[in-house]
């Protein structure tokens, strides 16, 4: 009996001018293509374009296709970086402006900073736990000084793609698991 494949969104986690998380998000994507074991995507949150939550009404565009696109999604890998030891405001707005569509999810981070990004990870782990979603074990960090050429081109140390791929076996079998309780 063939199985669908999961559906896992690969999560940037800033909106800045002059970011670096497409460079990472898309490194992943490619690695993660490899596998062959899901259908990938690049998830910006900056196409949303969200309003900063509790401003508006709530009826623009965006948090709708938010949503929906959320909602689609078996899994995730968030992309995050190191912003004041902690995660991006955009990327916490984001967050706020879902809550079931998140339930009952995986998700793995890779994340980058002066630290690695570690307080950052540290810190969404405990959002995440909130909305329900099962953050996995291993966790891809990456070093402003030595994985980036001027803090601005992405050059990864060869190590971290086996990380990645242990992080992403990971988002895998649990969303795979944790999309049975969905189903049911």
């Amino acid at each position: 009996m063939a199985t669908e494949k999961l559906n896992i969104g690969i999560i940037l986690g800033s909106t800045r001018d002059g970011r670096v998380s497409p460079q990472v998000g898309e490194w992943v994507k490619a690695i993660a293509e490899q596998r062959g074991d899901a259908n990938y995507e690049i998830v910006d949150i900056a196409e949303f374009q969200l309003p900063f939550l509790g401003t508006t009404d709530g009826t623009e565009p965006g948090i709708a296709a938010w949503n929906e696109k959320l909602a689609g999604l078996d899994g995730f890998v968030f992309i995050v970086q190191e912003y004041n030891h902690s995660i991006t405001g955009a990327l916490k707005n984001a967050v706020d402006f879902a809550r079931e569509a998140w339930f009952n999810k995986a998700a793995g981070i890779v994340s980058y900073g002066s630290t690695g990004g570690a307080r950052a990870a540290e810190h969404l782990r405990g959002i995440l736990g909130e909305l329900l979603v099962a953050d996995v074990r291993t966790h891809p960090t990456l070093s402003l000084f030595t994985d980036f050429e001027n803090f601005t081109v992405f050059k990864p140390a060869e190590l971290h793609q086996k990380n990645v791929n242990e992080m992403l076996d990971q988002v895998i079998a649990w969303s795979g698991a944790l999309k049975t309780l969905r189903t049911s």
